[in-house]
């Protein structure tokens, strides 16, 4: 079924799973009160977080973090709530695990059903948006950790597969912030926005979710300078292997162009010292092996290797 429901004496939680036009038309005859733009919303791709208040009922979208494995990259996840005095309803794409395990757990469980319904919508609203934004925490956590794996692998990994990760856990915090900033001013709005709304004054709840999407967006923003660091140090590394390299081999090349003048000179047609003599081989090579070492010796002696 798409549309889930519980119920504890006249308080309704209705959840929907990929919302059709079928589950659409049954909201509107259940909630004729609510917005046909409202309704639209849900419908929509992309929306940005938002929340608006009606004359007897909250309506708010929501973009929360979910993980996507297959590209490694944390992608806004759309949730849309309706909140009236008597009833929540939630409306989804596909399924999103903390929501709806707060859901079976409440219809499996009669303590946490009246937990979670036995105060009013406003309450159950705040409850579910608990749940959500407390599940940004791990997502953190998870982060926090592939960190401390860059950092302990900083100076011994391959350059190009340290730089490689870097990116992507970069990309990652930069969209995980995204999201978290967007979400930041609609959660500090709940607060004003249930009490005009249902003349609740909720702010002691409500201020406790806040400083939780306060302390999530603290966290990413103090990984995304970990981060930036950990890349600073990683092109640094990779520049100082790179000029090791480049280092050796001019030393290499310097020390082969006295050789190859004097291999040229002696391929010459012309008359040349020691050209008549049984051992002139032996004394090429010989000069030869004292300029390189005498070259070696110098560039020791300045430091240049």
């Amino acid at each position: 079924m798409a549309i889930q429901q519980l119920t504890y004496q006249d308080h309704v939680w209705v959840n929907i799973t990929d919302p059709t036009d079928t589950d659409l038309r049954t909201l509107r005859e259940q909630y004729p009160f609510l917005s046909p733009l409202n309704l639209e919303d849900i419908t929509s791709i992309i929306e940005r977080p938002k929340i608006d208040c009606e004359d007897d009922y909250l309506f708010m979208i929501l973009q929360l973090p979910l993980w996507d494995e297959q590209m490694r990259l944390t992608r806004p996840y759309e949730i849309d709530m309706f909140v009236g005095q008597r009833f929540v309803i939630t409306a989804q794409d596909g399924n999103f695990k903390p929501l709806n395990t707060l859901f079976n757990t409440a219809q499996q469980n009669e303590t946490t059903l009246v937990k979670l319904l036995g105060k009013g919508g406003p309450h159950t609203f705040y409850l579910i948006i608990d749940t959500l934004v407390d599940y940004i925490f791990p997502i953190l956590n998870k982060i926090d950790y592939n960190i401390r794996l860059l950092e302990e692998r900083i100076f011994s990994a391959d350059a190009r597969i340290l730089i490689r990760e870097i990116a992507l856990l970069r990309r990652d915090i930069i969209a995980l912030q995204r999201i978290i900033r967007q979400l930041v001013p609609v959660i500090e709005d709940m607060n004003s926005s249930t009490e005009q709304v249902f003349s609740h004054d909720m702010t002691d709840y409500f201020d406790d979710v806040v400083d939780h999407i306060h302390r999530a967006r603290a966290i990413i923003d103090e990984d995304a300078d970990v981060v930036a660091g950990l890349a600073d140090t990683a092109d640094k590394l990779l520049s100082h292997r790179l000029n090791n390299v480049i280092r050796v081999l001019t030393v290499i090349s310097v020390l082969v162009l006295p050789l190859n003048f004097i291999a040229g000179v002696y391929g010459m047609n012309i008359a040349l010292p020691l050209q008549d003599n049984p051992v002139a081989f032996f004394i090429v090579v010989g000069v030869m092996l004292l300029i390189t070492i005498a070259m070696l010796a110098f560039f020791r002696f300045r430091r240049w290797i």
